[in-house]
Order: structure tokens, then sequence, then C-alpha cells
């Protein structure tokens, strides 16, 4: 038993390096796929916030009036 306790410590050791490199790894891309999602919230929260803030504000509106500019051209043609 011990024998096998010793061989798996010196794999362990050898490998050291390359488990830690891995680990690291992982838990840099665990961080980045939770700062996404953590990102992709806040901006859908803010796109919906911003969407129903716009909804519930009044139309502008312009009326515009022809009259003037066809009463013009009819004084342009009449001259004729």
């Amino acid at each position: 038993m011990s024998q096998e306790k010793v061989d798996r410590y010196k794999k362990e050791k050898a490998n050291r390096r390359q488990n830690l490199k891995k680990e690291k790894a992982k838990a840099m891309l665990l961080r980045l796929a939770g700062m996404a999602v953590c990102i992709a919230l806040l901006g859908w929260i803010g796109y919906s916030g911003y969407s129903r803030w716009e909804a519930s504000q009044p139309v502008k509106t312009t009326e515009i009036t022809l009259e003037p500019i066809s009463e013009y051209l009819d004084g342009l043609t009449a001259e004729e």
C-alpha cells in the first residue's frame, strides 16, 4: 500500500504544473462565462427598461397644413 502511495505522489508531482495550468484555465473560463452572462443580463434589463420607458412617453406629432402652398400654386396658374 505504501509503494502505491509513493508512486501516485510521484505521478502527481510530475504533472503538477500541467494540472495547475488546467485548473487556472478552467477557473478563468468560468469567470469569463459568468461575466458574459452578467453583461447579457444587464443589457437585457437595460434595453427592456428603456423600451418600456419610451412606450410610456407621449407620441410627438406634427401637423402640417398645405393650404398656403396650394393657394400659392393656384395663384401661379391663375396668372398664366
